[in-house]
């Protein structure tokens, strides 16, 4: 006889927790070695682009040659200017452009809370609705996306078997 299942296990995720879930995985190709961020961006409950944080395409990444950043101790948040890498929301906002995909109106999904720089093309890209489940250093990111009429929801995700 089979062993029963209990209900708890039987809850199906809502698709906040679903995609939250895929940008998680996202976020396990990264190439910083500093924090692995994914990003999914999505429209009427469908997936159009992905992204994870790491050095542009054809370039040496970070996991290779090391980071900048970590060798000169640059606090997260500060210095961006000094990473080689692109952020996860970037490169899901610039594969969508390389496809021809429109974003206008869609939900991001990013396990880290965007940067200022993010929270622009963000705005630009036309989403309307931020998910993220780590905070950041740098709330400028955030209060642009609110200033700019963008759902903004914060929801916590695990790190290390502990929630945020």
């Amino acid at each position: 006889m089979p062993s029963e299942t209990p209900k708890s296990s039987n809850r199906r995720p809502t698709l906040d927790e679903y995609f939250m879930e895929i940008a998680k995985v996202v976020a396990t190709r990264s190439t910083c070695l500093r924090q692995k961020v994914g990003a999914v961006i999505v429209k009427d409950k469908r997936i159009l682009a992905t992204g994870y944080n790491g050095a542009p395409s054809g370039l040496p990444h970070c996991l290779d040659i090391g980071c900048l950043r970590e060798q000169l101790k640059v606090p997260s948040g500060e210095r961006q200017e000094l990473c080689r890498g692109v952020h996860a929301e970037q490169n899901a906002i610039i594969q969508a452009a390389v496809h021809g995909v429109s974003i206008a109106g869609g939900t991001l999904y990013t396990t880290h809370q965007p940067c200022i720089a993010c929270a622009k093309m963000i705005i630009n890209a036309g989403i309307k609705r931020v998910v993220y489940g780590r905070r950041y250093a740098d709330e400028r990111g955030l209060e642009f996306l609110r200033e700019a009429g963008i759902e903004v929801v914060y929801m916590p995700i695990e790190r290390d078997g502990n929630s945020e």
